[in-house]
């Protein structure tokens, strides 16, 4: 089993995110804190299901988590500890701002077990930066850097964007080197999307932002030849890592294996049923004091919808997606992507894409579906 804790805070909101969040505002820390506790509590029985009843791996996202002040994340981590032992996790990793930590809070981490943080930092451009509504400096992100590493710890990943407005082939080339040059053993490298409810869509449907795919793909083909040249395994459409490096927790998503979310707007997977908890916080906290889990709906994943998921996930992967999950009346379909070189069937009869077909990902999931 995995776990999530979804932190909602930011102090301000960026223009192409999507994820649940909003400003502290006039929200209680105090009783927020005590309402997570609460629901992992509640949640226990589901964090020992399998794996021996131990927790594999733990996930602090957002929002911005670093925002968390040590007092607060250090009550918190009481209630985890005693149900998730952070000592015997695989993975304990947290999602950070650069402009959000000192080097006396990245030293306050590790004493708490984290193992891995992952920085927004998106650019390593600062006017690239500033159309994002970062906060920080592209020297403030590579400081970020230098403090953990300084504080040991054994992780770092670095979240970057390619394909943004204004952005060209050799900013990114630049963002990149210097991302190389950091020290970090992972990157993610996403191609931006214009999602819904952002100020970034609004802007697209009124024609002040195109995307161009022929665009994409040559972002896409740059990151991949830099990172991979600097010696990184491109094992996700998305995502690098050095030998030994990659994020189980990330993995276990792809590979579809069950998760408790707790926090408003988490979702949860276990044993078949989907919850996805009030994305209100206020109504999160009121609900789960006073009843121990808050308001959620839920929806059975039928085997239709898990091979589905699988598809859209494990084609993703460099481990490649079983053929078990392929219909037969889509086995055609696999035959002309060897032809096209666009991917393989290896001994363990997974279909593993390579060259364009790791670009046409989407296109070749919706076929298979």
């Amino acid at each position: 089993m995995h776990l999530y804790v979804h932190i909602p805070f930011c102090h301000r909101i960026c223009p192409y995110c999507a994820f649940f969040k909003h400003t502290p505002a006039s929200t209680d820390m105090k009783l927020f804190i005590r309402a997570l506790g609460r629901e992992v509590e509640s949640r226990a029985a589901a964090l020992s299901t399998d794996r021996g009843g131990e927790t594999a791996t733990l996930y602090f996202g957002g929002g911005t988590p670093s925002m968390l002040s040590d007092t607060h994340l250090g009550r918190l981590m009481e209630t985890l500890d005693r149900l998730v032992p952070v000592d015997r996790l695989d993975e304990f990793s947290f999602e950070a701002n650069p402009a959000t930590f000192t080097e006396k809070k990245v030293r306050f981490w590790r004493s708490l077990g984290m193992n891995r943080v992952s920085l927004g930092v998106q650019s390593l451009d600062p006017g690239i930066l500033h159309l994002l509504g970062r906060e920080h400096t592209p020297e403030q992100a590579l400081h970020s850097v230098e403090m953990l590493k300084n504080a040991g710890m054994p992780h770092i990943n670095m979240d970057l964007m390619f394909a943004i407005p204004g952005q060209t082939l050799s900013t990114w080339e630049a963002t990149l080197r210097e991302a190389v040059r950091a020290g970090t053993d992972h990157v993610s490298a996403y191609n931006l999307t214009y999602e819904e409810d952002t100020e970034f869509f609004r802007s697209l449907l009124r024609g002040e932002k195109r995307q161009d795919p022929d665009e994409d793909a040559a972002y896409f083909e740059l990151a991949e030849h830099m990172l991979e040249a600097a010696g990184m395994q491109h094992y996700e459409t998305s995502n690098y890592a050095r030998e030994g490096c990659r994020s189980p927790h990330n993995m276990a998503y792809w590979k579809g294996e069950d998760y408790v979310g707790i926090g408003p707007g988490a979702v949860s997977t276990i044993n078949g049923i989907r919850y996805s908890n009030t994305r209100d916080t206020d109504a999160y906290i009121r609900s789960t004091l006073e009843n121990g889990l808050p308001l959620s709906e839920q929806e059975p994943v039928t085997a239709e919808d898990y091979r589905l998921e699988r598809i859209a996930l494990m084609l993703r992967t460099d481990e490649g997606l079983p053929l078990k999950y392929i219909l037969p009346e889509s086995r055609p379909l696999l035959e002309q992507y060897r032809e096209l070189g666009l991917a393989d069937i290896s001994p363990e009869q997974r279909l593993i894409l390579k060259g364009r077909g790791r670009l046409l990902v989407d296109a070749i999931a919706a076929e298979l579906c």
